[in-house]
């Protein structure tokens, strides 16, 4: 089981798909190595950036065991597994067979139809999950914003602290820094809190925060390490004004239609992951050539990250 805290950039892969919109899990193995030459540490497979929720049970599983034939005998690279959150049976065996295949981290999400009432039911439907896979490391996955879960997570780990052997800590996507500090001060600094906006940054390095998953480091890591090379040494500008830069190339995203934006900063990179499946709209090529002009335009040729 993993049993230390994770340090440094954690990767949220795009799942690739072909012209058809079918898995393209050829690219995969090249994925994995642009992400090592870009010293991320991890990949957090079939998340909301990985389209998890889009996939069949089946589809997990190729992309999960693509991966784990990848990094199940690399040591320094940690492969996380989000199981999903509205079917318990299914994030199940989903855990079985991730743990099955060696994979280092397994992840749950809030069910977000019929929601837990409070965090100690959600705390039962995460014991429910963890079961499943007990020597394998458990992570929550806190993203409010699309679950609707909105409960504290201070008062989850109350819930699952003593009741989860395997329980690890949470990927943190959310703003309530008060909530996330607590979270990484409790029982003595036990459980690992990574940090999920990417465009925060700064700010989550500023309370302790020592990890962190995003997708905007598949296609800009050297941006992320310069910054937090610069905070580690206490040049707070040159950090400040590297986040700025992270918050202009996010605000891409916003601006040509969200989170599909991704696969397009990923062509820049020369890794051509497709487009998003329904109900995500991708932008037209047109709208892809304005794209590029804005990007050009934020320097993104000097930081990002190398194929």
């Amino acid at each position: 089981m993993l049993n230390k805290k994770i340090e440094g950039l954690v990767a949220a892969p795009f799942t690739p798909f072909d012209e058809q919109g079918e898995l393209n899990l050829e690219i995969i193995p090249s994925y994995y190595s642009s992400l090592k030459k870009n010293n991320v540490v991890g990949a957090f497979i079939c998340g909301s950036t990985g389209e998890g929720v889009s996939l069949t049970f089946e589809e997990k599983i190729k992309v999960m065991t693509t991966w784990s034939s990848l990094t199940k005998h690399d040591e320094d690279f940690v492969l996380m597994m989000f199981l999903g959150g509205t079917n318990i049976k299914e994030c199940q065996e989903l855990a079985r067979l991730s743990e099955a295949e060696g994979v280092d981290a397994i992840s749950f999400t809030s069910p977000y139809y019929f929601k837990p009432a409070n965090a100690k039911q959600l705390a039962l439907c995460c014991a429910e999950v963890a079961s499943a896979a007990p020597n394998t490391a458990f992570y929550y996955y806190h993203i409010p914003v699309l679950t609707g879960g909105n409960y504290p997570m201070i008062e989850l780990l109350r819930e699952v602290d003593g009741l989860i052997p395997s329980f690890k800590g949470i990927k943190y996507t959310h703003e309530d820094f008060m909530d996330f500090l607590s979270c990484l001060n409790f029982n003595n600094r036990k459980y690992d809190l990574l940090w999920g906006r990417d465009e925060n940054m700064l700010a989550s390095l500023a309370v302790g925060s020592k990890g962190a998953v995003g997708s905007t480091y598949n296609y800009a890591a050297p941006l992320y390490r310069d910054l937090i090379a610069a905070y580690e040494k206490g040049d707070l500008d040159k950090a400040n004004a590297l986040q700025q830069k992270s918050i202009d190339m996010i605000t891409l995203l916003g601006k040509y239609g969200g989170i599909a934006t991704g696969k397009a900063y990923m062509k820049l990179v020369n890794l051509d992951c497709g487009k998003f499946r329904l109900p995500v709209a991708n932008m037209s090529e047109e709208t892809f050539q304005e794209f590029k002009k804005n990007v050009d335009e934020l320097g993104f040729a000097s930081f990002k990250s190398e194929r």
